[in-house]
C-alpha cells in the first residue's frame, strides 16, 4: 500500500504549479486513491523520490519560499563580500526534470472554458478566444499568443503549445498518466541548432549583475516569445464586435476609410491607437510573466535553483542585435528609417508574427486570425473536441465573423502598416521580456554566506531525492 501511494498522486499535482503543488501523504490508503481523480506516476521509468516529494510540496511553501537562487554548481563570484567559487562541476537537468519544468511553464492543461455569456452577443456567445486549449498560465480573453524556446548545453529548441489540443493522457479509469502527458509535449519539441544559445556576458547583451550567473553551463534557460501583432489584431476584432474603432493620435487623424464602416463601429468615439497598443503590450507582459512564475514555483518543489528575470537584451536573444557573432534565435528584423530599435517580425517557418513581411498584406494576417478561431481545431469550430456535454453546440454558437467584419479590421491594420511602415506602430510585433532559468543549486555557497533558511528542504535533500528511487 505504501509503494502504491507513492506512485499514484492526487489530481493534477504536477500539471501547473500555480494551483497544484499539493499531494497526498504516504499514509493515504489505496482505496482513497482509487476513488478520486489522480495522477499515475508508476509509469515513469526508475521513478525518483524527488518527483514524489515534489507532488507533496505545499503550494504555500512554494510561494513563501520562492527566492532568486542564482548560485549554480560550477559558478563563481570572484570578489566582494559574497566571494565564492563552486567546488562542484556544472550538471545539467535530467530529461525528466527538464520536461517537468517545461510543462509547468508551457504545458497544455486540457480544454479551455470559453467565456460563456455577454448579453450584447446574444443569441451567440463571445468569440474572443484564439485557442481551444488551456495552458498553465492565463491569457487575456483566451487569445493565447505565447510560444516557447529554450536552450541547454546540447542545443536550442522550440516547444509549440499555443494551439495544442487537450492532451490525451487519461486512462479508462480516469487517471492521468504523467509519462504519457510528458511524452505528448516532448514529441512537439523541434531542435533548432546544436549548442547553447550564445548570449555574451557583455553590457550590450546582458545586464552586468547577471554576468556570472545567466545562461551558465548546466542550466536550462526558457524563453517565452509572444506574437504581439496577433494580439492587437485579436483586440481589433474584439473592438469591431463591440462597435469600436481606433484613431491615429500620433498624427491626429482618423483611420483612412473607416467611415465606410460607421454602421459597424462608432467613428465619433474611437480609441487612441497608442492607448490600444500600450494596453496590448501590458496584457502580453502578464502572459509572459505568469508563465515564468509558474516555473519558479516548480523550482521550489523540485529543489532546483534558478529565477525569473529580464536581464538579457531581447534583441540579442531574438537575433536582432546587429552583431553577426550573436545570431540569437535567428528572428527576422528590419531597421526602419528614423527608428532606433529593430522591428522584429518572426522566425521564418517556425514562429512568424501576424504582420508583414510574413503576410502579403494585413488583410491576409486578419484572415489567418479568423481561421485560427473558426477553422479546424479552433475554439469556435463545431468539430473541435471540448469539455462540454454538448461541445459542438457550444463551439458553433460563437458570434460569427463575416467578410465585412474582416474588411473593417483589415482597414485599421493596413492603415497602421501604411502610415508607420510597420505593424504595430509603436510596440514590438514579436516580444520577449521575461526568462526562466533553472539549474542545480550549490548549497555550499549559501551555507558559507547566509544564515539558515536561505534554501528549502527540497534543495538540501536534492541529491538524495533525485538519485533515490521512490519507495526504496
Amino acid at each position: 500500500m505504501f509503494e502504491l501511494s507513492r506512485r499514484k498522486i492526487l489530481g493534477t499535482s504536477m500539471i501547473g504549479a500555480g494551483a497544484t503543488l499539493s499531494g497526498m501523504g504516504a499514509n493515504t490508503s489505496s482505496a482513497a486513491l482509487e476513488t478520486k481523480e489522480n495522477m499515475m506516476l508508476d509509469r515513469i521509468p526508475d521513478l525518483p523520490d524527488g518527483l514524489f516529494e515534489a507532488t507533496r510540496f505545499p503550494l504555500i511553501d512554494a510561494i513563501h519560499g520562492r527566492r532568486s537562487r542564482r548560485f549554480a554548481r560550477g559558478t563563481s563570484i570572484p570578489d566582494g563580500p559574497l566571494a565564492y567559487s563552486s567546488k562542484q562541476q556544472p550538471e545539467p537537468l535530467s530529461d525528466l526534470e527538464q520536461m517537468l519544468l517545461l510543462t509547468t511553464v508551457a504545458g497544455n492543461t486540457g480544454w479551455a472554458n470559453l467565456i460563456p455569456y455577454n448579453r450584447n452577443y446574444l443569441p451567440n456567445i463571445p468569440n474572443y478566444a484564439g485557442a481551444a486549449g488551456g495552458r498553465t498560465f492565463p491569457s487575456a480573453a483566451g487569445f493565447q499568443l505565447t510560444e516557447f524556446f529554450y536552450t541547454d548545453d546540447n542545443g536550442v529548441y522550440f516547444l509549440p503549445t499555443r494551439d495544442m489540443p487537450a492532451v490525451k493522457a487519461t486512462t479508462a479509469d480516469g487517471q492521468t498518466d504523467l509519462k504519457a502527458y510528458l511524452d505528448a509535449h516532448k514529441s512537439r519539441i523541434i531542435k533548432l541548432s546544436d549548442g547553447r544559445l550564445k548570449i555574451p556576458a557583455q553590457p550590450q547583451h546582458m545586464e552586468m549583475h547577471n554576468e556570472w550567473c545567466a545562461n551558465v553551463p548546466g542550466s536550462t534557460l526558457i524563453i517565452p516569445v509572444v506574437d504581439l501583432a496577433q494580439h492587437i489584431i485579436l483586440g481589433l476584432c474584439y473592438f469591431v464586435q463591440n462597435g469600436v474603432c481606433i484613431f491615429d493620435d500620433v498624427n491626429n487623424r482618423p483611420v483612412t476609410g473607416i467611415e465606410k464602416f460607421q454602421h459597424l463601429v462608432d467613428i465619433e468615439n474611437p480609441y487612441p491607437l497608442t492607448y490600444v497598443e500600450q494596453v496590448s503590450a501590458t496584457e502580453v507582459t502578464v502572459e509572459l510573466s505568469c508563465a515564468c512564475y509558474s516555473g519558479t514555483l516548480m523550482l521550489q518543489a523540485m529543489g532546483l535553483g534558478g529565477w525569473m528575470y529580464n536581464g538579457l537584451n531581447p534583441f540579442s536573444v531574438l537575433g536582432a542585435s546587429g552583431d553577426p557573432d550573436v545570431p540569437g534565435l535567428g528572428f527576422n528584423f528590419e531597421m526602419l528609417p528614423d527608428q532606433p530599435l529593430p522591428h522584429v517580425t518572426g522566425l521564418e517557418g517556425i514562429f512568424e508574427g501576424h504582420c508583414q513581411p510574413h503576410f502579403k498584406d494585413m488583410r491576409a494576417a486578419v484572415e489567418a486570425v479568423v481561421k485560427r478561431k473558426f477553422g479546424p481545431g479552433g475554439p469556435f469550430n463545431a468539430k473541435t473536441e471540448g469539455p462540454y456535454k454538448e461541445t459542438d453546440a457550444v463551439r458553433k454558437s460563437g458570434a460569427p465573423i463575416n467578410d465585412e467584419f474582416i474588411d473593417c479590421v483589415a482597414t485599421m491594420a493596413q492603415y497602421v502598416q501604411d502610415t508607420f511602415g510597420r505593424f504595430p506602430a509603436r510596440v514590438p510585433a514579436m516580444m520577449a521580456l521575461m526568462y526562466l532559468q533553472a539549474h542545480k543549486l550549490d548549497t555550499d555557497f549559501y551555507d558559507k554566506h547566509f544564515t539558515p533558511g536561505a534554501y528549502l528542504k527540497t534543495h538540501a535533500e536534492y541529491d538524495e531525492n533525485w538519485s533515490r528511487r521512490a519507495g526504496k
